[in-house]
């Protein structure tokens, strides 16, 4: 049977990488999605399926309803783009300035649709159901997943699944990473007042830039000093921004930054450090710290059970070899609001190919990704809603024995 769709799914390919590409040259940013959930939409309703429009804003959910017994399994994609110039010199560039797909939803939007196409077709043969979770506004907290999710499209969903393409894994693996798989991201805004005047008189100022560069260095001081080491932290100040010309000393200093974390209880000790110590540079120098904290998603966490079950089917898919167990990344996803709510499981396919130049990491300007990926994602999908079944599954020892 899967060999069966995985065919018509390869049939599909040239279709899905149109797609792609129509997504790839009308990215829509965060929020402003119109264009893209309506195309999305409207390829649902064709397939005869059911099909809810503007769930928690700018979500679409299609339901099909398979023909014999199982668990509703929803499956997610998400289609937003990012705030950045495409540089690269191909027929599908971004014909949108200063935006484009570069994280990949393009590829994951294609892949989910067709997964759509082909269950459609043999619908009667579908355990249980599947929902297709088109999700809005990753990219940009409080993201898409909440809102839909409040919205109802979970209600009924037995199990969840997402897909990423990873940029720094070749074409062909699939990893998978027990656990939690990617950080909590939160970001934090300081702006210090001082006093300004002349560059020629600081002995009459409170300068607030040089209070600014030191309370970066403090600030490091968290992680090196003040979190146990086994605690995976990330503080990151990524800029610093503080008066216009060489001779005069500003009234004020703006620091952005971003903190990464999987514990709960580290990522609260985080925070209140970073509002200690910018009021305690701060007064000690004379100037004023306000400290602005956002608290973004939480970390990605893939439940055990679920994780094992997709581990064994992408290794019937691919080969054991190709199937690999990857670190957690410090990178965030809203896919964490799906996984607090119901069981399910975060993979990563690989889209790097040296040959195509799809080598640029995520969020860079020359990203691309091998679109075969698009096959290997619905081919997984597939997998997962035939064969997701803990029960229908060998233990490790009997497959080992059985491969014997």
């Amino acid at each position: 049977m899967l060999s069966d769709l995985f065919t018509r799914l390869e049939q599909l390919y040239p279709e899905l990488v149109n797609i792609r590409r129509d997504l790839h040259m009308h990215p829509e940013l965060s929020y402003q999605e119109v264009n893209t959930p309506k195309k999305v939409a409207d390829y649902l309703r064709a397939l005869g399926l059911e099909v809810r429009t503007e769930v928690g804003g700018r979500g679409v959910v299609g339901l099909l309803r398979g023909g014999k017994p199982g668990k509703t399994i929803a499956l997610r994609a998400d289609f937003d783009a990012l705030p950045i110039q495409d540089e690269k010199q191909v027929e599908y560039k971004s014909r949108v300035p200063g935006v484009m797909h570069a994280c990949g939803h393009d590829i994951h939007t294609s892949a989910l649709l067709g997964v759509a196409h082909v269950l459609s077709e043999v619908r009667e043969q579908v355990p249980g159901n599947v929902v297709f979770l088109h999700q809005f506004a990753e990219e940009m907290p409080p993201g898409g997943a909440k809102a839909m999710i409040e919205d109802g499209c979970l209600d009924g969903v037995d199990e969840v699944y997402g897909a990423h393409v990873w940029s720094t894994e070749p074409y062909g693996t699939i990893g998978v990473t027990d656990g939690y798989t990617m950080a909590a991201g939160d970001g934090f805004e300081i702006d210090i007042s001082g006093k300004g005047g002349h560059g020629g008189q600081p002995h009459l100022t409170i300068d607030p830039l040089v209070v600014g560069c030191q309370l970066v260095v403090n600030l490091q001081q968290i992680v090196s000093r003040r979190v146990d080491p086994i605690e995976p932290v990330v503080l990151s100040v990524g800029s610093i921004h503080s008066g216009l010309a060489a001779n005069v000393i500003p009234d004020t200093c703006h620091i952005n930054g971003n903190v990464r974390t999987f514990n709960q209880e580290v990522r609260g000790f985080v925070e209140q450090q970073i509002r200690q110590i910018t009021e305690a540079t701060c007064e000690a120098a004379g100037a004023v710290g306000t400290v602005r904290y956002r608290s973004g998603y939480d970390a990605v966490w893939n439940h055990p059970e679920q994780t094992q079950v997709v581990r064994r089917l992408f290794q019937h898919l691919i080969g054991e070899e190709n199937v690999k167990n990857l670190d957690p990344s410090m990178a965030s996803e809203d896919f964490t609001c799906y996984l607090q709510k119901v069981p399910g499981t975060f993979f990563f396919v690989g889209g790097r190919n040296p040959e195509i130049g799809a080598t640029y990491p995520h969020h860079h300007p020359m990203f691309d990704a091998d679109e075969r990926a698009i096959l290997l994602t619905g081919k997984a999908f597939l997998s997962i809603v035939f064969g997701g079944d803990a029960s229908s599954f060998p233990s490790p020892i009997e497959s080992a024995t059985a491969q014997g």
